[in-house]
């Protein structure tokens, strides 16, 4: 990170931040991708397996990685007021909270999971495939937790392209697993839908490993000696990283758990219905990393410059990432109306299936237009280290504004099972607004300390 006042520069060195980031995060989502819609091949059930795993595992992850995303601003306003010796513990001591994490994950997980899919009504197969597809993933928790910290470090640095090449690295040895185990190639039994999930595991062991030599020996990396002098465990630490950690993690988990509740609600609806709006959710989601990299990117130089006191300069980013949020939302609408009918083939071959997930991606262009508003918002938020009002948003809008509004038209109008999709938008628009509403509100009382 470094930096800059022209207009110009901020441009390009955002583009810079952002493209690697964009590529890193679609290469991650792409291995979930590629799960479903190879699980799809196997059939109907093992992409609904997938799907009903997905939506339980989703949710968890997303809220730990809001958890490990803290030490990215944490580490850019450290860059920023050029207190680099401070950098080492903090990563150590994140480190050992991410594993930390993964062990909590793995023993509440092994609690639950039994009676959370017993609550649902799913056909035998189907709970089979969802259950042993997270168990087998599981087997990689860990190391994906590790993976994340180490990665948000890179981002923290601007160095995320390095974090990009260990995706693009990681990504056909990815497909290569789902390929053997879900179709049982090499002499292997064909696991079907559990086969996303061994592959999915030993996929994280591969990018933890290769980040951590990274870590170890690329320049500027090294010069930080992330794994020399080990200081032991301090919770004071871990408190620091989670006092903005929790509010970010919960705040995307009420948003990602919204779309795994809607799941589960449809659990009452064919196997064909459930495979149908998985496949919509998932291209959907696919198209989601392009607002959610923006945001990433946007944390990075509003924390590197908020750390130097130049608040003028981080109210230019996020400006430049809200317009960029404004050009992806009518961008994302497009894609999803003229690849509507195409994506929904590559799910699976049953026309039934087709045409139902067609009509679910008609109604995800519309709550697409409004996610593409609000993700650049929280990153630009993050950078500030403002994470508490993001929570409360997260929460009204998507909680009590948009599953509520779901259940209501899904059950007591025509829409039925796109009525959920509809709650959504409703959410997730009241979300944005706020969203945009805070942002202002804090630029304006920075705007006032610089000016003091």
């Amino acid at each position: 990170m470094y930096e800059t006042d022209s207009l110009q520069e901020k441009l390009k060195l955002f583009a810079i931040i952002l493209f690697p980031i964009l590529i890193t995060q679609v290469g991650i989502y792409l291995m979930n991708f590629f799960d479903t819609v190879m699980s799809g091949r196997a059939g109907a059930s093992d992409l609904a397996g997938v799907a009903i795993g997905s939506s339980l595992w989703v949710p968890v992850l997303t809220a730990m990685n809001g958890i490990l995303l803290a030490i990215t601003p944490i580490i850019a306003q450290l860059t920023g007021a050029k207190a680099n010796h401070l950098i080492s513990k903090k990563m150590q001591q994140s480190i050992y909270l991410s594993i930390i994490l993964g062990f909590v994950i793995i023993i509440i997980g092994g609690l639950v999971l039994n009676p959370v899919l017993h609550l649902m009504d799913l056909e035998s197969e189907v709970q089979h495939i969802a259950k042993y597809y997270l168990i087998t993933l599981a087997i990689g928790i860990i190391p994906l937790f590790v993976y994340n910290t180490l990665r948000n470090f890179m981002d923290a640095l601007g160095q995320t392209r390095i974090s990009m090449m260990i995706i693009l690295i990681s990504l056909p040895i990815n497909i290569f697993f789902n390929y053997i185990f879900i179709f049982g190639k090499l002499g292997l039994p064909a696991f079907g839908g559990i086969g996303a999930g061994i592959a999915t595991g030993l996929t994280y062991w591969v990018v933890c490993i290769i980040t951590i030599g990274v870590t170890l020996k690329m320049t500027p990396f090294r010069h930080y000696h992330l794994f020399s002098n080990w200081r032991i465990p301090q919770v004071h630490n871990w408190w620091e990283q989670l006092k903005i950690g929790m509010p970010i993690g919960f705040a995307m988990f009420f948003e990602t758990s919204v779309f795994s509740a809607v799941t589960i609600l449809m659990s009452v609806y064919s196997t064909y219905t459930i495979a149908a709006h998985q496949a919509a959710m998932n291209f959907a989601s696919l198209l989601y990393m392009i607002p959610l990299s923006v945001g990433m990117a946007l944390t990075i130089p509003i924390g590197f410059e908020v750390g130097a006191k130049r608040y003028k300069e981080a109210r230019t980013y996020a400006y430049i990432g809200i317009s960029s949020s404004i050009f992806i939302a009518l961008l994302n609408g497009f894609i999803l109306y003229i690849l509507r009918e195409p994506v929904s083939a590559l799910y699976n071959s049953n026309p039934a299936v087709i045409e139902l997930t067609t009509q679910f991606i008609i109604y995800s262009i519309f709550y697409q237009l409004a996610d593409a508003f609000g993700a650049p918002i929280q990153g630009a938020l993050r950078g500030y280290k403002d994470v508490n009002m993001t929570l409360i948003i997260a929460l009204v809008s998507y909680w009590l504004i948009g599953l509520p509004t779901g259940w209501i038209l899904a059950n007591y109008t025509p829409l039925e099972p796109f009525g959920y999709w509809v709650g959504i938008t409703v959410g997730l628009s009241s979300g944005a607004i706020a969203l945009i509403w805070r942002l202002l509100v804090l630029q304006k009382k920075y705007r006032m300390l610089g000016s003091e």
